[in-house]
């Protein structure tokens, strides 16, 4: 049983502090959306189809390979000269599940199936399949509530400039989340995130 957590903790398991990482190509299963993920149906709607497309994926294809669906990740930005983070209606968000390399666009396909047939009311259609390589990054164990991020990501920025870095953010480099602990079940002081930021030689 692969269990990517367990497996690959230098992508899952950093530090509590900053380290440099070359982010290999994987797979992931991809929603784009915007808003506050708290209080918005879409952002709720992605990641039910996000877990519905990975689930049908895990169970259609076990003799294939025996797994642990990995965790949530997020891609974050904000929409709009000016716009600041607080202001979370102004989020811009990818929201994905890393899936293993046997999952071909075929594979990805059939679980739209499957899945359709069992929630024809839950929308599938903005559910994506892509291999991308984030590349080089500065990343860090975040440990308590999500409010707390800030002073964790100032740590990490001087890390990286520190080591001769720049934080190198764009349209298709941004600011990265991968979510260990289910804020449903587990209290803010302990929970765990993975952050990550992409940087370039300075």
């Amino acid at each position: 049983m692969i269990d990517f957590k367990k497996d690959y903790k230098d992508l899952y398991q950093p530090e509590s502090t900053p380290s440099v990482i070359d982010v290999p190509e994987m797979t992931f299963i991809a929603v784009d959306g915007k808003g506050d993920p708290n209080t918005s149906a879409e952002y709720a709607a992605a990641i039910e189809a996000l877990y519905g497309l990975s689930y049908a994926i895990k169970m259609s294809n076990k003799s294939v390979l025996e797994y642990v669906v990995p965790p949530l990740e997020g891609f974050w930005s904000v929409n709009g000269a000016g716009s600041t983070t607080d202001n979370k209606d102004s989020f811009v968000w990818t929201a994905l599940i890393r899936q293993p390399d046997f999952v071909t666009s075929e594979v990805f396909d059939a679980a739209k199936t499957s899945l359709a047939k069992k929630k024809p009311k839950l929308d599938i259609s903005k559910a994506r399949l892509e291999r991308f390589a984030e590349g080089l990054c500065v990343q860090v164990m975040h440990l308590g509530s999500y409010d707390n991020e800030p002073a964790t990501i100032a740590t990490m920025e001087q890390y990286a400039t520190k080591n001769g870095y720049a934080i190198d953010m764009s349209d298709m480099r941004r600011h990265h989340e991968i979510y260990l602990s289910d804020p449903r079940k587990v209290a803010p002081k302990k929970l765990k995130m993975v952050i990550r930021h992409p940087i370039k030689k300075a």
